[in-house]
């Protein structure tokens, strides 16, 4: 088992890794939700296996799954992924799983639990109950037999964007909304989030993507790359309303520095072109009462950061759109020295809300700190 720790991760002497860093393994939950996927999950299932597969030839894998789905994972997963049975409420591990936290003196590898409400709870929250979601952190620490620090705040991994060098990017619509305060004032929140992942500067940016159903998550709009390397998704088109808030994000990161005092590298990304629900796909969902439902013409997110950088390569969603290769190009001129991969099909995971990044959490493997800068 874990230890449930009093203290925090910066007085320990822990911080939260850049993206670029080293990893022991990759965790992911297996989708089976009937009122959020589509098909009773199974075009979500053949998606998560095809990331699980990808990202299993850089970085080992691990998929939980319910006791209702245990053999049904195994048998669609190759043999070489691990898969262990939990239970959970969904399937987004980026955001109910623990940020893994490290120090660079003893290269002990940690974990941060923060409370997760399912984006909301009862004022805009996607889904009701999120209490199997709240625990999946601690499970997995404790079949890492890693510590653990629960955070005193809402928050999902997929709202913080840290570069490992004691900068976090992220958003006031998110981390400051109402729906996550739980009675904290924005203070206690920057605070917080100073103490447990170890950071110097917070870039507050105003807003994520709009269509985004996590309340503006940042990993949608802006990711690093490595220090100083910033991606932002990006579009030409003034009458989309991406147009105004990618602008409003270029103005801001442009104008800081980092934590280190450099100015930031910005490249941009073009998004994919409108991904809509169509009607077709909402007959396919069950009606629950507790989960929000969509509506036909419902625009959803898309974007080509919503990546995971594995140790080799870096995995990224497309969407048999036009635009696939312009994304991937984007990307790879970012990482000189990793393969960047695109794995198709990711419109059945996006359906419900994310991408690869989203259900993916990258368990970082500690030691010397990474050359973040290869």
């Amino acid at each position: 088992m874990s230890r449930l720790l009093s203290t925090t991760p910066r007085a320990d002497g822990f911080r939260m890794p850049g993206a670029i860093e080293r990893k022991k393994r990759c965790w992911m939950i297996w989708p089976e939700r009937t009122d959020g996927w589509v098909n009773g999950a199974k075009p979500a299932q053949r998606a998560y296996t095809r990331v699980a597969t990808a990202i299993a030839t850089s970085d080992p894998v691990t998929m939980c799954a319910s006791q209702r789905q245990f053999k049904n994972a195994r048998a669609m997963l190759p043999s070489h992924i691990r898969v262990v049975e939990m239970s959970t409420d969904d399937a987004w591990m980026r955001d109910c799983g623990p940020n893994f936290v490290v120090n660079d003196s003893t290269s002990e590898v940690r974990g941060v639990d923060w409370i997760f409400n399912a984006w909301g709870g009862l004022e805009g929250g996607a889904y009701f109950p999120w209490d199997l979601d709240d625990q999946v952190a601690r499970k997995v620490l404790d079949i890492e037999e890693l510590d653990r620090y629960r955070a005193p705040i809402v928050a999902e991994g997929g709202a913080l964007q840290c570069d490992g060098e004691g900068t976090l990017i992220t958003t006031r619509q998110c981390l400051l909304n109402s729906n996550r305060k739980v009675g904290n004032n924005d203070r206690d929140i920057e605070q917080a989030l100073q103490d447990y992942l170890n950071v110097e500067k917070i870039i507050w940016l105003p807003r994520g993507c709009p269509f985004d159903t996590t309340d503006g998550h940042v990993d949608d709009l802006a990711v690093f790359a490595r220090p100083g390397v910033v991606l932002l998704t990006w579009t030409e088109d003034k009458s989309d309303p991406q147009y105004e808030v990618s602008q409003e994000a270029l103005e801001i990161l442009s104008t800081v520095t980092d934590a280190r005092g450099r100015r930031l590298e910005i490249h941009k990304v073009i998004q994919p072109n409108p991904i809509c629900w169509t009607a077709q796909e909402i007959e396919m969902v069950d009606r629950v009462e507790g989960y929000t439902p969509r509506t036909p013409g419902e625009r959803i997110a898309a974007t080509y950061i919503n990546y995971y950088i594995g140790n080799m390569s870096v995995f990224v969603p497309t969407y048999e759109d036009p635009n696939d290769t312009a994304g991937l190009t984007a990307i790879q001129r970012c990482f000189p020295k990793h393969k960047v991969v695109g794995v198709p099909g990711c419109r059945d995971i996006l359906l419900c809300g994310g991408s690869i990044g989203c259900i993916t959490q990258p368990q970082y493997a500690g030691g010397r700190r990474a050359d973040a800068r290869s």
